[in-house]
């Protein structure tokens, strides 16, 4: 669950806004990692025309359900993994909706031309090539394909209701990948087919080249068959999402566990019937657990030709793929698992183990803070904390103003915007420094809004789908009285973030689509080596949890990197991104124990 519980990015937990920020905070896991970089698209260009349906690596087209499948095929199970699959032209945006001719006649016009353009460029000072002019900012020119693939909607009953799993492929830029890439971003509830969207502004250039790189959205998520939440009617157009004050309470105090129990029930409660209600087919409210979307990733590697599956997962990603390690070991290809959840945790660990990450990271925060200029907060850590604990509880009794007369910001919107930040590296903390000091020295909440309506626009809309997930994914533990011992030891333990992180308990109950499946460690035994990645300062998915998986895995192995925010690959340290990369595209590990540090 790496979003901050819905109760509990949106990311980090891969997941939930914390409860609701929780919800926003988790995802995602990013998800999905909210600080990737844009990098450059490699010179070798492949154009649309003749690769639509069984080229190169893609998932492929079988005839009438009589191709040749890699790998055993589980009894019951062949027509699924037979099956036919037609791949169209898909833009570089628009999830899997069918490009338009002139749309593709365009995208392989701007790929051959940039191709060609790159192909003739001077090299740069470090040797790379490059176009004149060429900006961070560029569409993604590399050639887009979209399939949708049918699976069942219970395992247990192949012959009878089937469901659509929603794939996007991204052709690999050097023009003959060695294979293909599955990724996800995390949630759960993420899209990975958004994912491979934004690709180019998440891996490096070289994994690119190497790698016809394939999202997916999971079974109940996007545009695969989803649980929805919100009817066609709707004039909002949205999902009832529990309000930040439910889910995060008072935040720093002064609400009972009985006050914040029943806001979150009926906040809950609420979702939970217009899901019910929307959701088609209904039964797929009880079908949308881990073990199911693993085993409708093992079809996706059948028909996408490869023998073993190749992945890079984030945050709940991480899950996915320790489920799948363990259900088919010997189709484990090269694994990264960047961010991991420790699937031996039940709910009410991972909501106190997360809290307590964030209420960390908050500390390391104030640290920065204190040591950068047009800080508000002073007086070393722990007073620096209480300033901001003091904001929220003042915000949460007196709403802070905004250049909107309609819109005021509360305490509960202020511990959302915190967590939002802490999931990022301390490269994005300023614009914290300017809204804290705005907040404190002028009761002025402008640049929280400001801040929350962009975290807004890049998120992808989850639905119910993390709570259905999760509430599969974990039996519901304990009553009224566990809940009450739970919610008062986080509110000692992490004062600020604990309300948004505990309850998950609580919100399956009332959800009511619940699974019996116990935490357990996981070793997928036989598999191929697992490259787990974790980040000490990581507060959505703590370093411990990845340090925990990466013992719990018979061939699992941890890269450490000493930073901050919610996963690393992708981002700004090198020596995380050359090692992945070098076990993702030539096999070779990195030396057990490395740890990088900081930028290097």
């Amino acid at each position: 669950m790496p979003r901050m519980t819905r109760t509990l990015r949106r990311r980090p937990v891969d997941s939930g806004r914390a409860i609701a920020a929780q919800a926003s905070a988790q995802s995602s896991m990013t998800g999905g990692a909210p600080r990737r970089r844009r990098t450059g698209i490699s010179a070798l260009a492949v154009l649309v025309g003749g690769c639509l349906s069984a080229c190169g690596t893609g998932l492929s087209a079988a005839a009438g359900g009589s191709a040749t499948v890699p790998g055993p095929i589980p009894s019951g199970l062949e027509f699924f993994y037979r099956q036919a699959v037609n791949w169209y032209p898909c833009a570089a945006t628009d999830g899997v909706e069918k490009a338009s001719e002139k749309t593709v006649q365009a995208s392989a016009s701007t790929t051959a031309a940039t191709a060609s353009a790159q192909a003739t460029a001077a090299p740069s000072s470090d040797g790379a090539t490059g176009t004149a002019g060429s900006s961070e900012e560029e569409t993604d020119t590399a050639t887009f394909s979209c399939a949708v693939i049918t699976v069942p909607l219970d395992y247990a009953n192949p012959k009878g209701e089937t469901i659509s799993i929603a794939v996007k492929k991204r052709a690999a830029t050097g023009g003959h990948a060695q294979g293909a890439l599955f990724i996800n971003p995390g949630g759960p509830g993420d899209s990975g087919v958004s994912f491979a969207e934004r690709a180019s502004n998440a891996f490096s250039p070289d994994l690119l080249e190497a790698y016809d790189i394939i999202g997916f959205d999971p079974r109940g998520v996007g545009s695969s068959t989803a649980i929805t939440c919100s009817s066609d009617d709707d004039a909002s157009g949205g999902t009832a999402e529990p309000s930040a004050e439910a889910s995060a309470g008072t935040a720093s105090g002064g609400e009972s566990f009985e006050e914040w129990a029943e806001s979150t029930r009926q906040s809950f409660q609420e979702l939970t019937e217009q899901c019910a209600a929307n959701t088609e087919p209904a039964a797929l409210l009880d079908h949308v657990d881990t073990v199911s979307a693993a085993r409708d990733l093992d079809i996706l590697r059948a028909l996408a030709g490869q023998e073993k599956l190749n992945y890079l997962g984030f945050s709940y990603g991480t899950y996915l793929a320790s489920v799948y390690a363990e259900t088919f070991p010997g189709n484990t290809g090269r694994m990264v698992l960047d961010g991991a959840i420790d699937p031996s945790l039940s709910l009410a660990e991972q909501g106190l183990g997360q809290a307590k990450g964030f209420e960390q990271a908050l500390r390391t925060y104030v640290d920065y803070c204190q040591n950068s200029t047009g800080c508000p907060l002073s007086s070393g850590t722990d007073a620096g904390v209480q300033q901001i604990r003091d904001l929220i509880t003042s915000a949460n009794s007196t709403p802070l103003a905004t250049g909107d007369s309609n819109r005021t910001v509360t305490g509960a919107d202020i511990v959302t915007a915190l967590s939002e930040y802490l999931y990022t590296t301390e490269q994005n903390w300023e614009p914290l420094n300017k809204a804290l000091d705005q907040a404190i020295n002028h009761r002025d909440g402008s640049a929280f809004v400001a801040s929350e309506e962009q975290d807004t626009s890049s998120k992808d809309d989850g639905g119910g789908a993390f709570q259905a997930v999760t509430c599969l994914d974990y039996p519901v533990e304990g009553d009224k009285t566990t809940w009450a011992a739970q919610y008062e030891q986080a509110q000692r333990e992490a004062p600020i973030f604990g309300n948004t992180a505990v309850g998950m308990d609580l919100v399956c109950s009332v959800w009511g689509h619940n699974g019996t499946r116990k935490p357990t460690q996981i070793h997928a035994r036989g598999a191929a080596p697992i490259l787990v990645v974790g980040t000490t300062g990581d507060p959505a998915t703590p370093y411990a949890w990845s340090k925990s998986l990466a013992e719990q895995l018979d061939s699992g192995q941890l890269l450490t990197w000493e930073g901050n925010g919610h996963t690393a690959y992708g981002g700004d340290a090198s020596c995380v991104n050359d090692a992945v990369d070098a076990y993702l595209i030539s096999g070779t590990m990195p030396k057990k124990g490395l740890t990088c540090h900081g930028n290097e």
